[in-house]
């Protein structure tokens, strides 16, 4: 796995209707009903190539999942999404990036102490790459495992990875501190933000990947 398939995804034309989250490539389709959501996922699962996508219907979505983990897009999801997006189009469901995020859970461990195994087992899901679990359902969060450095002091056990699109993550951080957040560091904004509540919890609002340099810029 590289960065290769999610950066030529970035750079390509034709798919601005998705964001590059940690967990890879998503669309957020606005729909006026179940039904409406329903027709459109049975019309995008009939896309050839669309057998690994994750759909999930709402209310008022449809939400377009390419890969379950970032590193496995590749060049040949750019082709997918621009046929995802054209037949959203055709049934009248426009993007809304606002509504696109990822929420990941942060265990950080030295690494002998890294026990992806343990949160496997306790939350029932399943093994996407080899650091972390996923929920085979595609409703609950992703857990990542953080391998720290040896020599550096333990802070925390586990944080939240908040992922969003790059144009949303300011957004996102200065309402998070309208509600009584604080910034703990900042040295990597814009891409992203640690925060924390006023408990010390922290939580890192990130607009990585999708907020970064395309290759070749």
């Amino acid at each position: 796995m590289s960065e290769q398939g999610w950066r030529a995804f970035l750079a390509a034309d034709g798919v601005g209707d998705w964001v590059v989250l940690h967990g890879g490539a998503t669309a957020a389709f606005r729909v006026p009903g179940m039904v409406a959501a329903a027709r459109l996922a049975e019309a995008v699962a009939r896309i050839p190539g669309t057998g690994e996508l994750l759909m999930t219907v709402a209310a008022d979505r449809l939400t377009v999942r390419l890969t379950r983990d970032l590193w496995l897009l590749e060049e040949r999801h750019v082709e997918l999404a621009r046929a995802v997006s054209a037949t959203a189009r055709e049934h009248g469901a426009p993007a809304d990036r606002t509504l696109v995020q990822e929420v990941q859970f942060a265990v950080a461990a030295r690494p002998d102490a890294v026990d992806v195994g343990f949160w496997r087992a306790v939350l029932g899901y399943a093994a996407m790459s080899d650091d972390n679990a996923v929920d085979p359902l595609g409703h609950g969060s992703t857990v990542w495992m953080q391998e720290l450095d040896p020599g550096r002091p333990l802070r925390h056990a586990m944080h939240v990875d908040v992922s969003v699109a790059r144009e949303q993550v300011e957004q996102r951080v200065a309402a998070a501190l309208a509600a009584g957040g604080r910034i703990v560091v900042d040295s990597g904004a814009p891409s992203a933000w640690i925060l924390a509540d006023r408990a010390g919890n922290r939580v890192c609002v990130c607009a990585w990947p999708d907020g970064a340099e395309p290759q070749g810029s």
